[in-house]
């Protein structure tokens, strides 16, 4: 089996997180690039999976030290891949992710070490919230002024998202496959810093008979209209 490194010291100061492995369960391509460039800042290694089920796989052969888990996913809930590796107590950290404040309760009652709340902006804030998990590691970590979006994802991965939310509205989808994407894109808004679009995905999650303007400004997003 892989041994974890999660005891080795980091070679400077500037990279609090040398050596240390990320498996980032996320579904979002926005998201999903803004923490690889925070993993890549600090010295981590990251790998992603779009799904539980693509987790799974990739833990069959592969020892993380950290998983990262959004709790909205394609296949569920990510706090029953959160319950699962705390149950299973191989020895990485777990932490639960979402744009939802409300999600810590969920991820730390499934067993997370702790939860990050989508966006994070502060590079200090992201590496702090492995590092108070990693015996032995007391590097500086970077200082707490937020980074501009633009520099820390790709916009063409936000199109990327909304596209494919695009898709699935267009398919006319039923109540489960609604709940999961109006949680998809109020996720990529929370992250790209869309309120009026993160508000459309939280009332057609609880009505859909808010698909339509959901649906619409989408659409609006990927003609042109203001994304952040």
């Amino acid at each position: 089996m892989p041994q974890s490194g999660l005891g080795a010291a980091p070679s400077s100061g500037a990279l609090p997180l040398a050596g240390v492995t990320v498996l980032l369960v996320e579904d979002s391509r926005f998201a999903s690039d803004a923490l690889r460039l925070m993993c890549q800042r600090s010295g981590a290694r990251l790998r992603r999976a779009e799904s539980m089920a693509k987790a799974r796989l990739h833990l069959r052969t592969y020892c993380p030290d950290v998983v990262i888990i959004d709790l909205g996913l394609p296949d569920g809930c990510g706090d029953r891949l959160i319950r699962e590796l705390a149950a299973a107590r191989s020895g990485g950290v777990v932490l639960g992710l979402s744009g939802d404040p409300d999600g810590r309760r969920l991820a730390l009652a499934a067993g997370a070490a702790g939860f990050l709340e989508k966006p994070i902006l502060a590079l200090g804030d992201f590496q702090r919230a492995i590092l108070r998990h990693v015996p032995g590691r007391f590097a500086p970590t970077a200082r707490d002024e937020p980074a501009p979006m633009g520099d820390l994802a790709d916009p063409l991965a936000l199109r990327d998202d909304l596209a494919h939310a695009a898709q699935l509205l267009a398919a006319g989808p039923d109540a489960g496959a609604r709940r999961y994407l109006a949680r998809f894109i109020a996720g990529v808004a929370h992250s790209s810093g869309d309120a009026d679009l993160a508000a459309a995905a939280v009332a057609a999650a609880q009505d859909a008979a808010g698909l339509p303007l959901l649906h619409g400004l989408v659409q609006n997003r990927l003609s042109g209209g203001t994304v952040i």
